[in-house]
């Protein structure tokens, strides 16, 4: 927002140059004084945002009235192989008092998230939650139900939505769904959707060094990869 209001007075006083050299400075003080991280938007720290993002397994995980252990165990094995042990284990003590807290506002939470991170990172915080939800092996109804307030309040699309959700849910039209096309598109529809799909998927899009975005974004384009793949092979081409 600053880079534009310094752009416009830029031009005000000195036109195109104007400018140009307002939009440089504008984005120099938001670098500056409000920052901008691997996370997204406004800068924050790695355990804030570990913290909020166990939170969300919190309420996913309560969401059905039970805390099952195979949940439990994927959440700290998901932190164990990305960030090591001795973090994860002082991570994993804290989404130990996340589970018993009964006051986690799920509103507050995606809204620290919609604000504070870029689109692709929420992308790959819902991958992270659908994950958690299967680790028993299936997703219940209540569990999607949960997942779909949750990527509502990260003012995710419906779309991005059903697809992360057709890689966990194994449908006979799931290829196309991950795609987000339907299954009568062209040839030439589905070879653009999957472009479009593998370069919003990239891992290039997280911009992170946070080993768990990296491993959670190259797992999504690989079902890109694997849809188109299947595709192909349906149609004979």
């Amino acid at each position: 927002m600053i880079k534009w209001i310094a752009a416009i007075l830029g031009y005000t006083y000195y036109r195109f140059a104007g400018a140009i050299i307002g939009y440089f400075i504008g984005s120099f003080i938001e670098r500056k004084f409000f920052g901008v991280n691997g996370f997204g938007q406004n800068k924050i720290s790695s355990e804030e945002f570990e913290l909020n993002l166990l939170s969300l397994a919190a309420i996913l995980i309560k969401a059905d009235g039970k805390v099952l252990k195979n949940e439990l165990n994927f959440v700290r094995t998901y932190f164990i192989s990305n960030y090591g042990k001795v973090y994860a284990e002082n991570i994993f003590s804290k989404f130990n008092i996340q589970i018993k807290n009964e006051k986690q506002n799920i509103q507050k939470i995606t809204y620290f998230f919609k604000n504070r991170t870029r689109y692709e990172t929420r992308l790959q915080i819902l991958h992270f939650l659908f994950g958690v939800a299967n680790s028993d092996g299936q997703i219940s109804s209540i569990e999607i139900e949960k997942l779909s307030e949750i990527s509502n309040y990260l003012d995710l699309r419906l779309p991005d939505f059903e697809s992360i959700k057709a890689m966990f849910i194994k449908q006979a039209d799931n290829a196309y769904k991950i795609l987000e096309i339907d299954p009568d598109a062209s040839d030439s529809e589905v070879k653009k959707a999957y472009r479009e799909m593998a370069k919003k998927f990239h891992p290039d899009k997280i911009r992170s060094n946070d080993p768990a975005l990296k491993k959670g974004a190259q797992e999504k384009f690989q079902e890109v990869q694997k849809a188109y793949e299947i595709i192909q092979k349906k149609r004979g081409n």
